[in-house]
């Protein structure tokens, strides 16, 4: 496991205070964030998100504002250089992931591709 402040992953301020929320209202204070991206959705990736107690042994930690965010070594590879965001809209309210290696992606912004 690898601690880090986010040179590679960035997590804004918003992003970490919303994980917080999330996580109390689920009753699972102090748990984190896992960030994953996967096959599929309509361009070929999509991330995917849920609550994690503890992190594994290939995880990238990411500490903002007093909450973790893990991203797994695979994942890590297709978010390299991006950075985690909270955005709230009349429509709802959804993380957002601002990646530079993405070609591509959905209107609905879980699924992108790489080149």
């Amino acid at each position: 496991m690898s601690v880090m402040t986010g040179e590679t992953f960035a997590v804004t301020p918003r992003a970490a205070e919303e994980i917080a929320a999330i996580a109390a209202r689920e009753g699972r204070a102090g748990a984190g964030l896992r960030v994953t991206v996967s096959a599929g959705g309509c361009s070929g990736l999509q991330y995917g998100f849920a609550l994690e107690d503890a992190a594994a042994e290939d995880d990238l930690v990411i500490e903002e504002g007093g909450v973790r965010v893990f991203v797994d070594s695979t994942s890590l590879e297709f978010l390299a250089g991006s950075r985690l965001d909270w955005h709230e809209a009349l429509i709802g309210a959804h993380f957002i992931v601002s990646n530079p290696q993405a070609v591509s992606g959905c209107g609905c912004g879980t699924s992108f591709a790489v080149a």
